[in-house]
């Protein structure tokens, strides 16, 4: 039985989810699952905008305080659909929760578009200048980067059967034999439309906003898993949360990977913005990344003709497991901090692509599962992970937005303790491939 038909009965099990349409009882015990409900059992506000399976797409609307009196605050969230151009059919869902103010695109994989909360923003000023429908992407060109021709987002997640750089890997075809496939740069989930989309809003305080959907990553012998996602504020908070689960529907083990691309630009990028994380070890991508190392938390201005620079992190942890990391502009007095489990995200690339500003001034802070090597550098390392049979991997980052001197400082103290006094261990050359 896989998890859908499991979480089904659950809902059928008890006398009010009997009372309930399939739908809304399925969808109930999803938000028991995932701690929608709170403990009192007060039901949130839901909203089903998009289910592919039974039909339903709700193409634009606006929720307000007004459908959920309960819950404080001067937030809303919309639902728009792009027109024109390769976005032509692209669906949006902004989450304004009064103070800070986010964007969804369902039709990228659930990915974040960009961030905003007055002079902070998330994101970046990409050359590709639209959000572009999946449909116009060709996962296979330029060698296997044809995922650059989409690439705009604050964060797009890699993976989810393989993340990282093209090239060739080994896998076991439909007759049972060794064979060789392609694999493009960072994977496909960014670039699968979301079946499932929903919207809920705790009727209880502190009236938790969410947005949730299901992308599929699924084909007949190959793998089969699901990613549920969860990206959610409070009204007039200045964070925002991304719950991700993983599973895998087959029955067999399945191997998989997660990167989480989050990228920046301009103000929070800028020269003399720096990278803070407590840190255990730094390695450097390759050799031309090396010759910087002893700077790679260090930022130039944009520079004509920069050769992208990027490194291998391994961050220390409380005794909780929870690392953080944080990236400031120049001033210290702007900034944004992620914060998430080394149980589940071990690694950290940090990504320098400091060219000038028409060709993407940008640096992505990417925690993971592992590094953007190829999948077959990767496994050999130790850092592709599987998951069994109907086995699910959970994933949450806290994202914080600094907008004051005194924001950005309390940031950098915490990291400070979670460090520890402990060394950084800074390495001149790359790690040895064979």
């Amino acid at each position: 039985m896989d998890q859908r038909s499991r979480r089904e009965k659950l809902a059928r099990s008890g006398t009010n989810e009997r009372k309930q349409s399939v739908c809304g009882a399925y969808l109930g015990v999803a938000l028991l699952m995932n701690g929608i409900i709170t403990a009192s059992g007060a039901a949130p506000f839901q909203k089903i905008l998009l289910h592919a399976e039974k039909g339903i797409s709700v193409p634009a609307i606006e929720i307000t305080r007004k459908d959920v009196p309960e819950a404080s605050g001067n937030w809303f969230v919309r639902k728009t659909t792009l027109v024109g151009g390769k976005q032509e059919g692209v669906e949006l869902i902004t989450v304004n929760n009064g103070k800070l103010q986010f964007t969804v695109i369902p039709t990228r994989g659930m990915s974040v578009l960009r961030v905003e909360m007055g002079a902070v923003r998330l994101g970046w000023n990409s050359p590709v200048k639209e959000v572009v429908h999946p449909k116009f992407i060709n996962l296979q060109s330029r060698g296997g980067l044809g995922w650059l021709e989409g690439f705009n987002e604050w964060m797009v997640r890699c993976g989810l059967e393989f993340a990282g750089h093209p090239g060739k890997d080994k896998f076991i075809n439909n007759v049972g034999d060794e064979a060789e496939m392609d694999l493009t740069l960072h994977g496909k989930i960014g670039n699968i439309p979301a079946s499932e989309v929903e919207v809920t809003v705790d009727r209880e305080a502190p009236h938790r906003i969410r947005v949730r959907g299901r992308v599929d990553e699924r084909m007949f012998y190959g793998p089969k898993l699901q990613l549920w996602t969860a990206i959610s504020t409070e009204p007039d908070s200045s964070e925002f949360r991304i719950e991700d689960e993983v599973t895998n529907l087959g029955a067999f083990e399945q191997e998989f990977q997660v990167i989480y691309h989050a990228n920046h630009g301009p103000p929070l990028l800028e020269a003399g913005s720096h990278f803070k994380g407590p840190i255990k070890r730094v390695t450097p991508f390759n050799a031309h990344a090396a010759k910087s190392v002893t700077s790679y938390a260090e930022y130039s201005g944009p520079v004509k003709g920069f050769i992208e620079q990027v490194y291998c992190l391994e961050p220390y942890a409380d005794e909780q497991g929870k690392t953080m990391i944080l990236l400031q502009n120049a001033a210290g007095n702007r900034g944004v901090s992620m914060q998430f489990d080394v149980n589940q995200l071990p690694y950290v690339t940090l990504w320098k692509n400091c060219n000038a500003v028409e060709e993407g001034y940008v640096t992505g802070l990417e925690p993971g599962t592992g590094f953007p090597f190829n999948r077959r550098i990767e496994r050999k390392a130790g850092r592709v992970p599987k998951l069994g049979p109907g086995q699910a991997r959970r994933f949450v980052l806290q994202v914080s937005l600094h907008d004051t001197a005194s924001s950005v400082a309390k940031a950098a103290t915490l990291i400070e303790k979670i460090r520890a006094r402990r060394e950084t261990q800074t390495d001149t050359e790359p790690f040895k491939i064979d």
